[in-house]
């Protein structure tokens, strides 16, 4: 989770400088899901011929801002069709904590409208510019445990990739119907899902049968991706972010 994902530090300032320059085309994107308007963001590298891929990213809690801007265009500058997709609705970003909070507490509590959108979103990856048939899902925080509840789901993917995210196990569900790999990269001071969660996670996807990847990352706390935050761990960023690009070569190739 974060407070302020828009401030950034002089680091991502000079990275998000240095993209500007690569030729990176983006864009917003208005969509539908059961007739409600969701607004997300595109960006692709209008420098290469065909894009690497598609990644869908999902957001953290307090919906699509800077961070998620920022990864898509880093996503983009190495080649790749980025989508940030919107789970809240067009104009309905939360605004406070507590919204946060609320926000997410509505789609924890009603799984089947948070499935909804989450495939809704996966839907319109094939209406986005420079899209791909070949799609992996990420998402950070919220996003990485986002991206859980769709591989539970079933959703037809090439992969997902959980960044410090939620790995508890909704009451009800498993791991019986995932269809791709999964990647989970975390800090093993996370307090919010600490070692046994993981292992419970890799025991479950084990059990299913799944393949799957895990990084933990030796004292790194539960942001440690989000730029000018408390928990913000370079060494872990890059490492983590080193593993994703791996894992989206492996699997969208």
């Amino acid at each position: 989770m974060r407070v302020n994902k828009a401030a950034g530090t002089v680091l991502g300032t000079l990275l998000f400088s240095s993209i500007a320059q690569a030729g990176i085309t983006s864009t917003s994107h208005v969509y539908e899901v059961n007739g409600i308007a969701y607004e997300g963001y595109v960006a692709y590298n209008s420098n290469v011929e065909q894009t690497r891929g598609t990644v869908m990213i999902i957001h953290d809690w307090n919906g699509v801002d800077g961070y998620e801007i920022r990864r898509a265009e880093m996503l983009a500058a190495e080649g790749y069709t980025a989508f940030a997709v919107d789970l809240f609705g067009q104009g309905n970003q939360p605004q406070s904590m507590e919204e946060n909070r609320q926000r997410t507490g509505e789609l924890y509590a009603d799984r089947e409208e948070f499935r909804a959108r989450l495939m809704g979103s996966l839907a319109q990856t094939s209406e986005i510019p420079g899209a791909t048939d070949k799609v992996v899902v990420m998402g950070y925080c919220f996003g990485g445990a986002a991206v859980l509840e769709m591989a539970r789901a079933g959703a037809d993917t090439q992969g997902f990739v959980s960044f410090h995210g939620g790995l508890g196990l909704p009451e009800g569900q498993n791991y019986d119907s995932v269809t791709a790999p999964l990647l989970i990269l975390h800090g093993s001071a996370d307090p919010v899902s600490g070692m046994q969660d993981l292992a419970s996670l890799l025991d479950a996807l084990q059990e299913a049968g799944i393949e799957h990847h895990a990084q933990v990352y030796g004292g790194a706390r539960h942001s440690y991706t989000v730029f000018g935050s408390g928990d913000y761990d370079l060494a872990a960023d890059r490492a983590s972010w080193s593993a994703l690009q791996a894992f989206l070569a492996r699997q969208l190739h």
